[in-house]
């Protein structure tokens, strides 16, 4: 099951580990997200899971992505992420002509799929603003942030921070992949990753438990205090 409580994705792929790491990707990224094998399964599920969007493998067992795509399309009106391994340019113009929304082509990061599901569902109007993680309350186009109802006062850098561990919730993060996704850049020092971690804590610590941890030498993970009961 997902933790997840935001936008619905259905995930069509038949490899089970690439499947599964999918989910859990997007089910800490505060997505609702199911994994499916195939096409039979997707239609069974279509109807009562009412997705928001559904990440779609080319290749699949007995019917294939694009003809799987016109079901989810004739259904719904879910996004439609394409997945393929094959990278030739015909192949992803017939994933668009098709009618998705966006593809990937294996290999690929996971953060990179999981940025293309956010700006389809952002271009639907599906990508709520705020993001709910237990006590937490994140909404960084308006500037603000809670912790069990009580207002937290952010800078924007610390604002940034959280909404990026949110993201990663229950994952461990470095500080070289803080920089990056917080800062923008890695060949800067580290310490500056410490001394906004510190102001963050102490500020979520006067409303409730620690949920920042450190894993020294490693980088630190949020886990929400009720995942730790």
């Amino acid at each position: 099951m997902s933790r997840g409580d935001g936008p619905r994705v259905l995930v069509v792929e038949d490899e089970a580990t690439m499947r599964e790491s999918i989910v859990r990707t997007l089910d800490r990224s505060g997505y609702a997200a199911r994994g499916l094998p195939d096409g039979a399964a997707l239609e069974e599920t279509l109807d009562g899971f009412r997705p928001d969007l559904v990440v779609l493998d080319v290749m699949l067992p007995g019917r294939d992505g694009f003809r799987l795509l016109d079901v989810v399309r004739d259904r719904t009106d879910a996004g439609i992420v394409m997945v393929t391994a094959r990278d030739a340019l015909d192949d992803r113009l017939r994933d668009l002509d098709s009618g998705a929304d966006d593809y990937v082509v294996k290999p690929f990061l996971l953060e990179e799929l999981t940025s293309r599901v956010q700006a389809v569902l952002r271009r639907r109007g599906r990508t709520p603003t705020a993001l709910v993680v237990g006590d937490l309350v994140i909404d960084e186009e308006a500037g603000v942030a809670t912790r069990a109802g009580a207002p937290l006062k952010l800078t924007a850098t610390e604002l940034r921070l959280l909404r990026y561990l949110a993201e990663q919730r229950g994952r461990l993060v470095s500080k070289n992949q803080i920089l990056t996704q917080v800062w923008g850049y890695d060949a800067y020092d580290p310490n500056l990753v410490e001394v906004h971690l510190s102001a963050l804590r102490r500020k979520l610590e006067a409303h409730g438990p620690r949920i920042v941890h450190t894993s020294r030498g490693l980088g630190y993970t949020l886990r929400p205090a009720e995942e730790d009961a």
